[in-house]
């Protein structure tokens, strides 16, 4: 896809144009959750709420009447005949009808997005959404991706037709240069997980067209659901925070909040009859999780590494897998938090034991504590896949012609604040990622306790 940005930036004259084009328009785990609440949770009320986690760069850079046109023209949208059909025929992960008709159809007769608050204190907008938990949890993408394009648009307003063209000049060599290290590595797994925080989607369009022509069998795959679907590459995502802080929150005492964690694991394979097994244990600390885990557990095809160090956690679940007497080499170990090129490429060699171009075990990760006992060899530990997010599909540090930070990535997230009325929470492996109200935080942490957290710097 040949898209001149520049032009089409400097020339925008449309009277919207609309950052969310489809409901599709979103990471496919959100679909697969939703399917999951539509049959477990249909009636629970809950509230998302959107946190800046960043202090390098400031949301409220365009004016809110602009975030007012882009959520109400989300609320119109109503999935498409072809993108159901999609959903019903497809094979995801090896599978046809992960979908059922039920569910289909209800997304086509009834789901609907809740309606929004929005409102300016102080200059700053606050954004939330509160109803059912069907209405309510696909505004997470959309809302995301609709606030960083908005920014995105904000910024190329301030560049003349020539700026545009240096900026996006810059930004694509540098996606070239990431791209042409990952091109030939043995084995290779990385796939693109990009929408929340993209520059913009016509961005994250050409960027995955571009690792798909590059990297062959390397590009697994895309999060994004619509451009899977429009580019007939493979939708990549199982699950994610949301469900275990849900189902956490409605625990009737810490008992059964401790208990929760393990309890979503098994309405998960039962929801899936055993298939889309990747567990995300960082939700209340990975540690603590592991150690209480189920021994079914350790039969699940992997664990996505969220807010742990991935070195770390991966060397932790590779030992967790031995006492329990299962083989790693055949298990899957993804990272997904904060990746870029250098990550990727010493993370594969890592535990995928294939040293890339100018890749020595030196360049492996940055825990200084655990650097002694990282001695590479030849040989696969365990399977290894990247999670490519934010620092693929919206890196234009260093790119504006005129200098600044304003197309930097911010840390923008939106996450379930409350359900039922009751306080929502995630401790995280990174204290700084903690969230919820102070009193529930140290509640949570007194339940599950604080083994293996770290504090780590939030990037994005």
């Amino acid at each position: 896809m040949i898209v001149n940005f520049a032009e089409r930036a400097h020339n925008h004259n449309w009277e919207l144009d609309p950052v969310t084009r489809s409901l599709l328009d979103t990471d496919f785990y959100k679909l697969l959750m939703l399917q999951f609440i539509w049959k477990h949770y249909p009636r629970t009320t809950v509230s998302f709420s959107l946190f800046n986690r960043s202090s390098t760069g400031p949301v409220d850079t365009f004016a809110h009447e602009e975030l007012i046109e882009q959520l109400d023209h989300a609320r119109e949208l109503r999935f498409r005949r072809s993108e159901l059909v999609w959903l019903a025929g497809n094979t995801f992960y090896g599978r046809r009808g992960i979908f059922e008709p039920a569910f289909l159809e209800w997304l086509e007769r009834e789901f609907r997005l809740s309606d929004y608050k929005l409102s300016v204190r102080n200059g700053h907008f606050h954004l939330s959404f509160e109803g059912l938990w069907t209405e309510t949890t696909m505004w997470e993408l959309y809302s995301l991706s609709i606030i960083n394009e908005l920014r995105t648009r904000a910024n190329l307003k301030r560049l003349s037709e020539f700026g545009l063209d240096i900026l996006y000049a810059k930004a694509k060599t540098k996606l070239w240069n990431k791209i042409e290290r990952l091109r030939d590595v043995p084995n290779l797994s990385v796939a693109d997980f990009g929408t929340r925080r993209r520059h913009s989607f016509l961005w994250q369009e050409y960027v995955v067209e571009a690792m798909a022509a590059n990297l062959g069998n390397g590009f697994t795959g895309t999060s994004n659901a619509f451009l899977a679907h429009k580019h007939d590459l493979e939708a990549i995502g199982t699950n994610a925070h949301e469900i275990p802080m849900v189902v956490a929150a409605l625990a009737a005492d810490d008992e059964a909040l401790k208990a929760s964690q393990y309890h979503v694991l098994e309405m998960w394979q039962q929801t899936y009859d055993g298939a889309l097994r990747i567990m995300l244990p960082d939700t209340f600390g990975t540690t603590q999780f592991l150690e209480g885990a189920p021994d079914w557990a350790a039969d699940w095809t992997g664990q996505r590494v969220d807010s742990k160090d991935p070195y770390i956690a991966g060397d932790e679940y590779i030992q967790w897998l031995k006492e329990r007497g299962r083989e790693p080499h055949e298990k899957l170990v993804i990272a997904s938090d904060a990746l870029d090129v250098d990550d990727i490429l010493g993370l594969h060699a890592y535990f995928g034991g294939t040293l890339a171009r100018g890749v020595t075990p030196a360049d492996f990760g940055n825990a200084e504590a655990f650097h002694d006992r990282r001695k590479w060899t030849p040989g696969r530990r365990i399977r290894f896949s990247a999670g490519w997010g934010t620092l693929l599909t919206n890196d234009f540090r260093g790119c504006d012609p005129s200098g600044g930070s304003g197309f930097d990535p911010i840390s923008l997230i939106s996450k379930v604040s409350s359900v039922e009325g009751r306080p929502a929470v995630k401790l995280s492996d990174n204290f700084a990622k903690a969230m919820g109200p102070p009193e529930e935080i140290e509640r949570y942490r007194r339940v599950f306790g604080t083994v293996g957290v770290s504090n780590l710097p939030v990037i994005a």
